[in-house]
């Protein structure tokens, strides 16, 4: 059994996106474990601009991939990136909106709470 995880602000995760179904464990959340290399704990709204950029850097997003059960994302998809994507996207000025309640607390380990915050979705 896994413990429950928490989100950057401490309380318990939620849920990031049914449809599409994601998180590592596409169970929906962005959760995380020791096997997961890319730490997909980012919650994000992904934009035009962010799946162009991830393309640009090797990780083509809005492509489906049947083979694997992707649908391939669209603007407006939440999904949970790898922080240090969501970190370089930051960095070069293209970083999607976030859903600070679910995004897991680990983020914070690739991500400054502050920057997630002044992309979130979910607090003014």
């Amino acid at each position: 059994m896994t413990t429950p995880a928490n989100n950057v602000l401490g309380e318990p995760l939620t849920d990031c996106s049914h449809d599409p179904k994601t998180g590592y464990f596409r169970d929906g959340c962005c959760r995380t474990d020791r096997s997961d290399g890319g730490r997909h704990t980012i919650c994000a709204r992904v934009t035009a601009e962010f799946l162009a950029f991830s393309k640009a850097r090797g990780n083509d997003l809005s492509t489906p991939r049947p083979q694997w059960g992707f649908p391939g994302l669209k603007p407006g998809d939440q999904w949970c990136l790898c922080a240090a994507r969501w970190q370089e996207a930051f960095e070069a000025g293209a970083a999607p909106r976030v859903v600070l309640q679910a995004t897991e607390a680990s983020s914070l380990e690739v991500c400054d709470l502050a920057d997630l915050k002044a992309h979130a979705l979910d607090v003014s």
